[in-house]
């Protein structure tokens, strides 16, 4: 674990640079373990960090890493198997996901061989990030890691399910996107009228399911 100053009212906490399943289970710990600590105002965790904002009037920088280092041993270590599966329906290829074949191009495979890989994986949500509810997913079977497009989509539907590198993911609402797009969920993954808004969250497991066969 690594501790320093963000802010005047901001510390970023680290598991090292690597991102990797056991840097993903320490910040997974570490945000359980500092949610609803009172000072604490907001936890951003990512792939391998914890960025942990915090009301001054109550706390201090070396508070809130004296808070973290006791709370985080104190934490108990949880498994994949300890949070729920959600299972996310799809609909692959054609004009849901325009970017299946080329993905299929990219590694030699045929598109429904592409569709069996990632529908047979369990993936677990890292962190929701980078525009409103989008969950990163960990899980990616490693024969389909593809880069992102050279230049990204001004408009990505809501619902499309994506291939970004090494990991998957899932676009809540239309918004710009440069990840592989090579399907589409009709789930609705931000409601506003919801609490909380996001249907998927930090430590769920997921499986795609197929909705029909590719055209």
């Amino acid at each position: 674990m690594t501790i320093r100053p963000a802010s005047d009212r901001a510390l970023l906490i680290s598991f090292g640079d690597e991102i990797s399943l056991e840097a993903h289970r320490s910040v997974t710990r570490l945000t359980r373990a500092l949610a609803g600590v009172r000072g604490v105002v907001n936890l951003h965790p990512a792939f391998t960090s914890v960025l942990v904002d915090f009301d001054p009037r109550r706390l201090d920088h070396a508070a809130v890493e004296a808070l973290a280092r006791e709370r985080f041993q104190a934490e108990p270590e949880s498994g994949p198997h300890d949070s729920r599966l959600v299972e996310i329906p799809v609909r692959y290829g054609g004009e849901y996901g325009p970017d299946l074949a080329d993905v299929a191009r990219h590694h030699g495979i045929a598109p429904q061989r592409v569709v069996e890989l990632h529908a047979a994986a369990e993936y677990e949500v890292w962190f929701v990030g980078f525009a409103t509810c989008f969950p990163y997913l960990g899980g990616l079977p490693p024969e389909l890691a593809t880069p992102r497009l050279d230049a990204p989509r001004k408009a990505v539907p809501a619902g499309s399910v994506a291939i970004g590198g090494s990991h998957a993911g899932i676009y809540p609402l239309a918004s710009p996107g440069g990840w592989r797009i090579i399907g589409r969920t009709p789930l609705r993954l931000f409601d506003p009228q919801a609490v909380p808004p996001p249907f998927l969250h930090m430590g769920d497991r997921v499986r795609f399911v197929p909705l029909e066969a590719l055209p």
